[in-house]
């Protein structure tokens, strides 16, 4: 650290014949001698810069003991030599600030697998025009580039390291075209680019996923290690085409601007949560294989757009031999199933390893059941139509076989057999899927019903650590270092085998019955709990064709709302199935299910409370919602509703969205209820999406139901479309008929009313023309301009013909996109 008169301004004015010695003097002395010698713990974050440079010129370096940095011009991006580890560095890029727990963000590396020493290793530009990365006299990393003309190295303000001309703007080299896990805004993503993973959240070298342009021209995600390959996104089993990609644009090239808006040649685009001017952002292939736009927010990073909200569905996240338990609140847990331990008690990514011999006798093994689990891919063979025996005799047969996959087909009302040779992406799907677990038949009779033995599946991984020839001149230290160093890490094992031994111990009691509660992420309650929750169900605040709903609070002092539903006829694994599914749906604008109710009889809901009721009551009350409310909830609808056809780990209709199935919170942000009953109530979906009886409520329905049409997700676009009409017209498109062709014509007159005003207008509407379709109670100013998208969204979604109503997402993004682009 260097410390000038400008830091201690009175050093100029020291008299040092005085016989008093300033106490400033003494500070500085302190500063200049003591501070050097004092060893600093480890940290996983580089010191402050001493002393930055704006370029490196031919023949100069930059040195690891020094800390010298590069600094872009406006201060936002810091390269140089990064620790990452005991005498660990790498030469990188990160964010200048640091986050609020002192750590840096790295956006680049250049040596990510091999890092150099803390002494002796340099950055130099040399003479020929080649930029070279020395570890004590050997060569780690090179840009191979050579120039007749001078050169200078240098950080722009994007985050991009180039190596640039002195007298035009032409680069030899650019770090933007070799992107680590990381690409920033404006950053070309071109078909040349693989961003990779890094390996976990402490080891920063190349880990299992890949982010890449297929030879198909498609955006892909890539899972690969020494003994799979696998592509993971877009869905697999999906053909181009029906995962909105396409793979006639050979030009293969995606962007992520800086409002937060990405678009890619093959058709794939999405616009972040906080669209709009934001100073920092990225986007990442983080450590589990999920794709994150993160948005920089009081020195914190927040997800502003995720291509998974269940990691479970990501392939390999947890290793072969295991199962994936996904928690809206806890998040991902990696576990073994019984039968297998961890290969590695520190890394999840490992996996798990059987506790048997797999070349037995076929006689000495026999099967246990894991209900609602799925492993996907991996089919030796497929046997159609079979039956449970015939499915396990295949496996038995195959020595290569680790369990059996019984699918029940419901369109065809059969069984169908999968052999598995490898068990890799083990997840609770929740739908007719079992798995039954190829076992010796010790392991099975030990086995007291349970899905997995709850060896939970550490993530961290120690510190990386280089040790150098020079090192060893230093040998007392490295001993003593050393001696602690297997004092510390056994202790940390014994701690660990204590910890495995409880957990294994306290797991043996769990029934099947628990683990199911398990994969469906929240609470069961029993009914004397609901009873004593809602005193008695004495306070009623809602009722419809699904149920009573009534208000209540939990043991946590949390106030609910519970939904007493009287027409679910489904037996109690049917239930506790459909469960599974809504109780891994979460978003913001999607009603959160704290548990559920399934004795005897009795099928019952536990979910939030929403303090200012459902739209319905808003758009009625004395309370009126003004403009921009209004245009809030009909956005939020929107993204809750474009979550459930698109983003899900199952294809979700609401098949009932209305202003009663919208509730507002405290702040009149709104979340959309009953998402997913439709299945609860009924269990006639075939898979061609045809329903026996037609759904939701007179006014909403969209023609399909009338006309026993097939049903798609265009129907809760249709009455998401009424919706929006009714608020913005304040009249309700809800008669007294009941006759469904009525209900129909009623519906017309709404919408055609609203589509003759705008006619009238020949498609451009005045301020006055406006206020006339406009819901006379709103009093307050508005804007007509999103009155005008609203209204051409609205009437979009309620066109006749399914095929012209745009998709829920489409919605979102023209609810979005600013007036200007």
């Amino acid at each position: 650290m260097i410390i000038t008169n400008s830091f201690f301004p009175v050093f100029s004015h020291i008299n040092y014949k005085h016989k008093d010695i300033h106490p400033y003097f003494i500070m500085y002395l302190i500063f200049l001698f003591v501070l050097p010698l004092v060893t600093l713990p480890y940290s996983t974050h580089t010191a402050i810069v001493s002393s930055p440079q704006s370029v490196l010129t031919q023949g100069s370096s930059l040195y690891v003991e020094k800390n010298e940095h590069l600094v872009s011009p406006n201060r936002v991006f810091t390269a140089g030599f990064h620790q990452i580890g005991q005498n660990a560095y790498c030469f990188a890029i990160w964010f200048t600030q640091p986050m609020v727990d002192g750590n840096h963000t790295l956006v680049w590396m250049a040596n990510r697998d091999e890092p150099v020493n803390g002494k002796r290793s340099k950055l130099s530009l040399d003479k020929s025009g080649n930029l070279v990365l020395t570890d004590a006299r050997r060569r780690l990393w090179t840009t191979n580039t050579k120039s007749n003309s001078p050169l200078q190295l240098k950080l722009l303000n994007s985050g991009n390291l180039v190596l640039a001309h002195l007298n035009n703007q032409s680069y030899v080299w650019q770090s933007f075209n070799y992107p680590t896990n990381t690409i920033l805004p404006n950053q070309p993503f071109t078909k040349d680019i693989i961003l990779t993973s890094s390996r976990s959240l402490t080891n920063y070298s190349n880990g299992f996923y890949k982010l890449y342009f297929e030879n198909d021209n498609v955006l892909s995600l890539l899972y690969k290690n020494d003994q799979i390959t696998s592509v993971y996104w877009p869905k697999p089993w999906l053909l181009r085409w029906e995962a909105g990609r396409s793979t006639y644009n050979n030009s293969r090239i995606a962007l992520l601007d800086f409002k937060g808006r990405f678009t890619s040649s093959d058709s794939f685009s999405f616009i972040t949560s906080d669209y709009g001017e934001t100073v920092q952002r990225r986007l990442t292939l983080d450590v589990d294989g999920n794709i994150r736009v993160y948005t920089r927010n009081k020195r914190r990073w927040m997800v502003t757009w995720q291509a998974f909200s269940i990691t479970c569905t990501i392939h390999g996240v947890c290793g072969p031999n295991s199962l994936c338990t996904y928690n809206p609140e806890s998040g991902r847990t990696c576990a073994c199933m019984h039968g297998y331990k961890a290969k590695n008690g520190s890394d999840s990514s490992y996996g798990c390893e059987p506790k048997f011999d797999l070349n037995k006798n076929p006689e000495n093994y026999d099967f246990i059941k894991l209900p609602f689990v799925e492993f996907y891919g991996f089919d030796s063979q497929f046997l159609p139509n079979t039956t449970l025996k015939g499915c396990q005799k295949a496996c038995l047969d195959d020595p290569n076989c680790k369990a059996i996959q019984l699918n029940f087909d419901k369109g065809g009302g059969k069984f169908d057999c999968y052999v598995k040779t490898l068990l890799y992406n083990g997840l609770y799907k929740g739908t007719q899927i079992n798995t039954y677990l190829k076992l010796a038949k010790a392991d099975v009779l030990s086995y007291n019903k349970k899905v997995a033995n709850m060896s939970k599946l550490d993530c961290s991984t120690l510190v990386l650590e280089l040790k150098r020839p020079y090192d060893q001149k230093r040998v007392n230290g490295s001993i003593k270092f050393m001696l602690w160093f297997s004092t510390i890490l056994g202790g940390i094992e014994v701690l660990c085998l204590l910890f495995f031994y409880y957990i294994t111990k306290r797991s043996s009691g769990i029934t099947t019955q628990t683990y199911l509660v398990i994969a469906t992420g929240f609470k069961r309650f029993t009914y004397d709990e609901i009873v004593k929750a809602s005193h008695k169900f004495r306070e009623e605040i809602g009722r419809g064709g699904g149920g009573i709903v009534y208000k209540g609070k939990l043991s946590d002092n949390r106030v609910v709302a519970i939904k007493v539903l009287h027409d679910a006829i489904q037996g109690e694994a049917e239930f506790l199935a459909e469960m599974s599914t809504i109780g891994r749906i979460n978003h913001m604008n999607l009603i959160e299910t704290y548990g559920y109710c399934a004795e005897g009889k009795h099928r019952i809901l536990v979910y939030e409370y929403m303090e200012n009721g459902a739209l319905a009551h808003n758009l009625l009350g004395d309370k009126q919602l003004g403009w921009q409310k209004r245009f809030e909830i009909a956005i939020g609808v929107a993204k809750g509703l474009a979550y459930l056809h698109e983003e899900c780990l199952e294809w979700v209709l609401h098949c009932d969205v209305k202003p009663h199935n919208i509730l507002l919170d405290v702040d009149y942000n709104p979340k959309v209820a009953d998402f997913g009953l439709a299945k609860l109530f009924h269990q006639d979906v075939t898979q061609n999406s045809v329903f026996s009886r037609i759904r939701g409520t007179r006014g909403y329905m969209a023609p399909e139901w009338v006309f026993n049409l097939p049903i798609t997700s265009k129907v809760d676009v249709y009455s998401y479309g009424m919706v929006v009409l009714e608020m913005i017209t304040g009249r309700s498109p809800t008669c007294d008929q009941t006759v469904d062709y009525n209900e129909i014509v009623e519906q017309k007159r709404l919408v055609d009313w609203v589509r003759g005003k705008v006619h009238e207008a020949s498609g451009s509407l005045t301020k006055t023309q406006v206020k006339e379709i406009l819901d006379p109670m709103i009093n307050e100013e508005f804007e007509d301009v999103q009155v005008k998208k609203l209204l051409r969204v609205a009437l979009q979604c309620v066109e006749e013909d399914k095929d012209a109503r745009p998709t829920m997402s489409e919605v979102v993004k023209m609810l979005l996109r600013s007036d200007n682009d």
